[in-house]
């Protein structure tokens, strides 16, 4: 039993050691914000530039850049109707930056819980050696009892914390880049649908009619 819970503990940290590195390499800022893309958006005017933009998003591939292609193929709808589209979509983006938080959520919780299995099982191993032998006087048992509880706590807790951190800190950069996202889907469609809603120049009379 005791093999058992130290297994499953180690196979717990094999995990959240697998989720926090994938998600930290997955989670970079050019991996979800390029810069070519934002500041595409940013220097985006008018209808002309969009060749350009859907350009930049193709040649960097991203949650944002999907979003702004999706965007852009809605463009021959109302503005309320894009942005409500474009919404929907930003909810598929960001369940897959999510994708991995949920199981350093769950280690967060059962690893403790695990620690404290062993840490009962090593109590159990304690007290029934003390009963077997009339008292105190099994000291390796004793201590095999002590020992299984402590390393149980432990192991619980070593795992735990740094899955707790990181699910913290990953949460926190994916509310972050959802609404940087937001901001630049936003400046993007507000760009564009000003510029398409401006009346055309007046031409210059003709001095000679």
């Amino acid at each position: 039993m005791e093999t058992f819970i130290i297994l499953c503990l180690l196979l717990t940290s094999v995990i959240a050691i697998t989720f926090i590195v994938e998600r930290g390499l997955a989670l970079r800022e050019h991996k979800v914000t390029p810069r070519p893309v934002t500041d595409a958006v940013l220097n985006y005017s008018s209808g002309r530039d969009l060749a350009l933009l859907r350009t930049v998003c193709t040649q960097n591939p991203s949650p944002i850049s999907r979003l702004l292609l999706f965007s852009s193929e809605h463009l021959d709808v109302p503005k309320d109707e894009n942005s409500s589209l474009l919404e929907t979509r930003a909810r598929y983006e960001l369940s897959s930056l999510e994708r991995g938080l949920v199981v350093l959520e769950i280690i967060v919780g059962i690893a403790p819980l695990m620690g404290l299995v062993g840490t009962i099982y090593g109590l159990i191993l304690l007290f029934g050696s003390m009963d077997a032998a009339g008292g105190a006087n099994d000291s390796a048992r004793f201590a095999a009892g002590i020992s299984t509880a402590l390393n149980a706590t432990l192991l619980g807790l070593l795992i735990a914390i740094p899955a707790l951190v990181a699910w913290s800190y990953y949460s926190r950069r994916v509310e972050t880049y959802a609404v940087r996202m937001e901001s630049l889907c936003n400046e993007f469609l507000r760009k564009h649908y000003r510029a398409a809603a401006e009346p055309a120049a007046p031409q210059a009379p003709n001095p000679l009619r």
